[in-house]
């Protein structure tokens, strides 16, 4: 049994979900993930509980549309899970661990060109501002998950879009904006951190 299997089996990945804002209404405990919330009979969800391990939740079924980091934590409303956002969705319908998060050891390459072409920024650290570190531009036209997994932002300070990277998904290659995720709409990343496990 691999290490990954091991920690499903401990229940490595736990998140509570609830159809109404402040923990109301219908609840469903997962560990895996759920591609359609609307299968378990929900209408939506309004409010998380994550007990273990963090998860990404989606606005719409299938993981599409915007994306949410939500790590350990209570998240009673949408303001909670969109934080500093500049899109507000009031409900997710769908949701996944992330399972590659590791954030001792998590390393990504940044390229200022698309194809993980030209000049190239490695970090190891959070960053609230990619320009006020050395990054050139506003935007991150590709990038290179080497271990762990990480959240992208699109303005400095956390705030605006947020995009999930991550080493187990597409080899954690991100060749060009429209592989950061399916609501991605341009390479404006401005600030980065690892996901915290």
């Amino acid at each position: 049994m691999n290490q990954r299997e091991q920690m499903e089996q401990r229940g490595q990945w736990r998140i509570t979900v609830w159809e109404e804002e402040n923990f109301q209404g219908k609840r469903c405990e997962f560990m895996l993930e759920c591609p359609n919330i609307l299968d378990r009979d929900f209408q939506k969800i309004r409010s998380i509980k994550v007990d273990n391990g963090p998860w990404v939740g989606y606005e719409y079924p299938e993981y599409q549309g915007q994306q949410f980091i939500l790590e350990k934590g209570d998240y009673p409303c949408y303001q909670s899970w969109s934080g500093n956002s500049s899109y507000r969705t009031e409900h997710l319908l769908s949701f996944r661990p992330i399972k590659c998060a590791n954030h001792s050891d998590s390393k990504i390459t940044l390229y200022e060109c698309q194809d993980m072409m030209g000049r190239k920024f490695e970090m190891c650290d959070d960053y609230p501002s990619l320009q006020a570190m050395g990054w050139c531009s506003k935007e991150v036209p590709s990038m290179k998950v080497n271990s762990g997994a990480w959240v992208g932002y699109q303005f400095p300070g956390y705030r605006g879009y947020q995009y999930i990277f991550e080493r187990d998904r597409r080899q954690g290659e991100y060749r060009n904006y429209n592989e950061f995720g399916t609501q991605a709409h341009s390479n404006q990343i401005q600030s980065i951190r690892r996901i915290q496990h």
